[in-house]
């Protein structure tokens, strides 16, 4: 997968298996569950980037920032959020 791309194509992805379940799907899993465990999740996942960025290297880091994003799209998805309105609210806030 290219870098440039990836995090649209996990959210392409994640709609999918909301709009098409798949039986064992562990992001079909979450959205069952409902927001309080999605939201559950990201506050996990948090927690893991901060332990994770205290310890040395970065591999660690990089594999939970990774955990993180992906439950992030996961909510995204669940509030109907899309990477166009986090890049208009980034771009509004960083205007030169």
């Amino acid at each position: 997968m290219e870098q440039k791309d990836i995090l649209q194509r996990i959210y392409d992805i994640v709609v999918d298996r909301r709009e098409n379940p798949k039986e064992g799907s562990y992001t079909n899993y979450l959205f069952d569950k409902g927001i309080d465990k999605i939201l559950k999740k990201v506050g996990e996942e948090t927690a893991e980037v901060i332990i994770g960025a205290k310890n040395p290297g970065k591999d660690e880091v990089v594999y939970e920032i990774s955990d993180l994003l992906y439950h992030l799209t996961v909510l995204m998805v669940e509030k109907g959020v899309v990477w166009e309105d986090l890049y208009q609210e980034l771009e509004s806030r960083y205007k030169k």
